[in-house]
């Protein structure tokens, strides 16, 4: 059985897996359109795999923001494949494409990377950091939503005390979600939010704390020793927290997000990603760009403006949603 069969069977098993699929192809069509329909065109257009396939598809790849760096290990890994394989029609390429996709997603881990670090019987204190206008605020709702439906008891600490109307937005969410908010006025040092937030987080017996952060200062330099101060503050006070640095992203900024990522990567660890508006850009290839060249995961995707649009990411659903068309054919 092929690769993608193997993924279209994977996906069409229960009805749980089916509503994962059908996220991921809803939310991708522009993605899909792009790049599907490119590569389709790319092995109407030739009879055999050779060097100027090669080049062409090249260029798809990197015109759908997968990173030069990653088009460049993919096309050696896919010409060691098609070798091997002794592949000599293009339209045999498909299935170890998706596959080449998938396997430089998980590189040597497995599939647990995608999931939260939340400890057990204790408080998880979850840092949330970005720049303005990403969607932190709105993933940190989304976020605190889904924690309480599994159960948990969720407190937020309004810490971007310095953007005109962060705060109350995120009382909004509080409200929304049925969880405890902790602010100061608006201006107050975020650090002092973020330790009233544990505090009050540790008196409740919360088990997850999410805490906001501010996403622009004077420059890039007061922001990142804000973030660093903000992270001692939470190493002080829960010994082994923060249990992740989640670094929200946009989507549709293609390369400029994997430029910010490195940015906060160096001053605040950043142990995974929250990738927005992955349905409103036919970039969707960044995702492998982020876990491939900064060895970060890709921990939940927004496909959508619903408050259970903010998906748990999966590397499997995410190439079933760029290749769906062609599964489907």
């Amino acid at each position: 059985m092929s690769f993608m069969q193997k993924l279209k069977n994977k996906f069409t098993q229960n009805e749980e897996t089916e509503e994962v699929s059908l996220k991921y192809k809803e939310g991708m069509k522009k993605s899909r359109t792009s790049f599907s329909g490119r590569i389709n065109d790319l092995i109407a257009r030739y009879r055999s795999v050779d060097e100027d396939f090669f080049e062409d598809l090249e260029e798809v790849l990197i015109s759908a923001d997968v990173g030069v760096m990653t088009v460049m290990d993919l096309i050696d890994e896919l010409k060691m494949e098609v070798k091997r394989q002794n592949i000599k029609d293009t339209k045999d390429i498909k299935d170890v494409i998706s596959e080449k996709l998938v396997e430089i997603y998980y590189g040597d881990d497995n599939e647990q990377i995608e999931g939260l670090a939340i400890k057990e019987n204790e408080l998880s204190v979850i840092l949330v950091v970005g720049v303005n206008g990403v969607g932190k605020t709105t993933s940190i709702g989304k976020l605190a939503n889904q924690l309480k439906q599994q159960g948990k008891k969720v407190v937020l600490a309004a810490g971007d005390t310095f953007r005109a109307g962060a705060i109350e937005q995120l009382e909004v969410w509080g409200e929304r979600a049925g969880v405890d908010v902790i602010k100061q006025s608006a201006g107050s040092d975020p650090a002092a939010v973020i330790f009233d937030g544990i505090k009050a987080a540790k008196s409740r017996k919360a088990d997850v704390l999410l805490c906001d952060t501010a996403g622009r200062l004077q420059n890039k330099v007061n922001l990142m020793n804000e973030l660093a101060k903000v992270k001692r503050i939470i190493e002080r006070e829960v010994p082994g927290a923060p249990h992740e640095v989640l670094l929200v992203l946009d989507a549709t900024t293609g390369q400029n997000a994997l430029n910010q990522a490195k940015t906060f990567s160096e001053a605040t660890s950043v142990s995974g990603i929250i990738l927005t508006k992955l349905d409103g850009t036919a970039k969707g290839g960044i995702v492998l760009a982020i876990r491939n060249e900064l060895n970060i995961p890709v921990k939940f995707v927004g496909l959508g403006e619903q408050v259970n649009d903010l998906q748990q990411f999966n590397a499997h659903a995410f190439v079933y949603g760029l290749f769906a068309d062609m599964l489907d054919e």
